[in-house]
């Protein structure tokens, strides 16, 4: 809901800017006065899905490394998709996957980090054919969890300060409590299905250690949150689709 609210914000203040320009009465905008109107409704659902407050979700269970590392949390989301393969399979295929596998992944991770020529190697801007979670794994994650053919488990810190320790561990980040930092943790799950099928999982989740960290990366993740979806959604995809190869 506050994803949309700030969508919907940032439509209706471009709609209100160009209206300002030449009123489109097709959208109900005959003057410049109702486009001032429109512009300040679109600000104001802005700011309100940005600033609305994120409650701490505890996790009911302890099923997966991702529940003992990260059990309470402000900020997730969670997809799956199911694989004619064993999770042995899916487990190498998610692993392997590359950037070019991933259909607007190249796309979706310019419009959120823009840059003209070539960029430091990130999660962001991976070599084509070199595995997305490889690529992560040396350029600022850490690997807080591996049980094959289980799941999978990254994650980072981001904070204003950087962290104590110039080597976490994943009990690092799990004990870490300071004020000022979030903590983002993303896993890969596979559970075996009858048949000779899995079920593949993916969640993300972001727990942030004090409100001012929670107020600041509230107003990031409600921006990015519908690009950072649709890439989960295609990661899953291009995973199934390298298994079912397999």
């Amino acid at each position: 809901m506050a994803s949309f609210l700030v969508y919907c914000g940032l439509i209706l203040i471009f709609a209100g800017l160009v209206s300002l320009i030449r009123p489109i009465r097709r959208l109900r905008i005959p003057t410049r006065r109702r486009a001032a109107l429109v512009s300040l409704t679109g600000l104001l659902l802005l700011v309100t899905g940005a600033e609305l407050p994120a409650s701490v979700v505890t996790s009911p269970t302890r099923m997966t490394i991702l529940d003992e590392l990260l059990p309470k949390y402000q900020f997730s989301e969670f997809h799956s998709t199911r694989v004619h393969a064993p999770p042995e399979v899916v487990y190498a295929a998610a692993r392997q996957a590359t950037a070019r596998e991933i259909r607007l992944f190249r796309i979706l991770t310019w419009i959120r980090s823009p840059h003209l020529g070539k960029a430091p190697e990130s999660i962001l801007t991976p070599p084509a054919d070199e595995p997305v979670l490889d690529v992560a794994l040396r350029s600022g994650f850490m690997l807080l969890g591996d049980a094959p053919p289980r799941e999978v488990v990254f994650g980072l810190v981001q904070g204003r300060l950087p962290l104590n320790t110039a080597h976490p561990t994943p009990q690092d980040f799990k004990d870490l409590n300071r004020p000022g930092y979030a903590k983002i943790a993303m896993n890969f799950h596979i559970s075996p299905e009858p048949n000779g099928w899995s079920t593949l999982t993916t969640e993300t989740r972001i727990f942030a250690t004090d409100n001012a960290a929670r107020r600041q990366f509230g107003r990031y993740w409600r921006v990015i949150y519908p690009g950072s979806a649709l890439i989960r959604v295609m990661w899953l995809r291009a995973i199934r689709a390298r298994a079912e190869r397999t």
